[in-house]
């Protein structure tokens, strides 16, 4: 009987080590999805939405076809995304820019843009 639990919690800590070294792994796996849902809440237009990868040569994955109505919503399909972490930058038509360096679409799959 003795035997049994020792062998038993080896096996549970067996387990739990396995379970721990795969995480690293996991995180370093995440992937951007497909497309970015984006939502224009101000009161104006979007006029132009462009997203790039972040970093010292930066690629254009995603750009607003057309301009983005007040209270709108839009899907960007992304473009070979490579990592998580991308750089968005919005202009409206009363010439305010909003910009975003280090945006993360392995956790964030929207962009919503306020005043």
């Amino acid at each position: 009987m003795r035997d049994q639990r020792v062998i038993f919690v080896g096996l549970i800590g067996a387990s739990v080590s396995l379970c721990l070294a795969t995480l690293p792994a996991l995180a370093q796996s995440a992937r951007p999805p497909a497309q970015i849902k984006v939502t224009n809440a101000r009161s104006v237009p979007l006029n132009t939405l462009e997203i790039t990868t972040s970093g010292e040569q930066p690629r254009l994955v995603a750009k607003l076809a057309k301009p983005l109505a007040p209270g709108k919503s839009a899907v960007l399909k992304l473009t070979k995304p490579a990592g998580c972490s991308y750089f968005v930058l919005g202009r409206f038509s009363d010439e305010v820019e909003s910009d975003n360096d280090g945006v993360d679409f392995c956790k964030e799959k929207t962009i919503r843009l306020t005043d």
